[in-house]
Formats: structure tokens, sequence, C-alpha cells
């Protein structure tokens, strides 16, 4: 399957263990394909980071011309924060991480947009819980600025609403919590959850009990060792 393989970095968390690794695939004319395992489960790959992107371009695709203050919560390989800082309407962007490895990934180049999040000066990496700084409006998400307000938030953290990372994330996604996360927005403000599932209209409905609007969409890409096509869900709720 590849030429070559090298693990990156190794450690572990309170989560499991975590690893990242690079492979070169002869499939792909020798691309390097970078990949987040933690425990047994895959994370995230860059060969398949299209819904990441979207989530950054959906949710600011839905505010106006206006300056924006950003939250990403999970900084991953940096797809979405990489998305949102090409925005030239972004002038601030936190990005919550609860892993320290991940961060430093990015602070010290070993992942290939890592200096690119590392060194705008618009972003600031928060190594926090994202959900703990969601349930304290007070404090929100950035220590420099306590109770400042956001146009988005964009969220990529868990597989799916209920198949969670940790178990106390599954507080976040009840009704109270997500009404805490939309008490970080501005009015007119927008909360965009990636997915790793089709979506799920039962969940769609739950947000409309929050937010003043609730929507799914679809974001299909290709396999291109499967060829076939795969697909992951982005909602997007506003707030009044």
């Amino acid at each position: 399957m590849s030429a070559s393989y090298e693990e990156l970095d190794y450690r572990k968390t309170s989560l499991g263990d975590l690893m990242l690794r690079r492979r070169r695939s002869v499939q792909l004319q020798g691309v390097d394909i970078y990949e987040v395992k933690l425990g047994e489960s895959f994370l995230m790959s860059s060969l398949f980071h299209e819904s990441e992107v979207q989530l950054s371009r959906l949710g600011l695709g839905m505010l106006g011309d206006q300056d924006l203050d950003v939250v990403v919560g999970g900084l991953g390989l940096g797809y979405t924060a990489v998305t949102a800082l090409e925005d030239s309407r972004v002038k601030s962007l936190v990005v919550v991480e609860y892993m320290e490895g991940v961060i430093q990934w990015h602070q010290t180049g070993l992942v290939p947009l890592g200096e690119t999040v590392a060194k705008d000066p618009r972003c600031r990496l928060v190594l926090g819980d994202f959900f703990d700084l969601s349930r304290d409006v007070s404090k929100g998400f950035d220590p420099e600025n306590p109770g400042g307000k956001f146009d988005a938030v964009l969220l990529d953290i868990d597989h799916t609403p209920t198949h969670v990372l940790d178990q106390t994330n599954k507080r976040f996604y009840t009704k109270e919590g997500l009404a805490e996360v939309a008490g970080h927005l501005k009015p007119g403000g927008i909360f965009a959850l990636w997915s790793d599932s089709e979506p799920d209209s039962a969940f769609t409905e739950h947000l409309g009990k929050v937010f003043s609007t609730a929507e799914a969409r679809m974001v299909r890409f290709d396999n291109p060792f499967t060829g076939s096509s795969c697909g992951n869900s982005v909602y997007l709720a506003r707030v009044c």
C-alpha cells in the first residue's frame, strides 16, 4: 500500500494513545498522507478533508460583510482553521484544542498546515476543553477577552452528536448545552457542527428548538482507494 511509513509523534493522553503518522501512497503516485489515531479510532486524514473545509465555508458563508470574530473547536490537522483564515473578513480566530500534542504539531511545523495556523497574527491557539469553556458564558472561549462574543463557533471534535470521544461530551448536545454555546454568539451569529454521518433530521429538529434556524448540509467527496463517494454532515444554526 505504501512506499514509506513514519510515526511522527506518539503520546499518552487522558482519552487514549494519540498518534500522528505519515505514509506515502504508491497508489496515489507518492502522495504523503498524514493520519491521526486516538486509541483504536482514526480521527482524521489529510486525504479526506473536504467536509472540514466546508465547515468553515458554509458557516462563515451565512454571515455578512462585517469583520468576524470566530472560534474553532478542535484543531486537528488545521483544515477548518486555515479555511477560516483564508476569509478576509476574519479579524480574529480562537482555536480551542484539548490535546497539547496537537497544538505542538502545528507550532513546530510537524503537520503541513502548521505554520499557516501558528504564524497568522489573527489566530491564537488555546489549550483547553471546549465543552468546559462553553459551559461558562461569563468567561468564554478567549482567556484574553473573558465573556467575549463571537460571530461564529465552528465545532469539529466528536464523531457525531451521539458518537462522542468522551461520555462527558454528551451533555453539550442536550438542549441545555446547546443553549450555552448559543450564549457565546453575537446577534445573528452562527453555530456550525461537523458530523461523520449523514444528516440526522431528529438532531436538526433538536437544534431548531434552541436556535432560531437550523439546517443540515451533506458534504460529499471521493475516496480514491475505493472509487466510491463518501459523505459527512455540517449542521448550521443561527441565533436571533
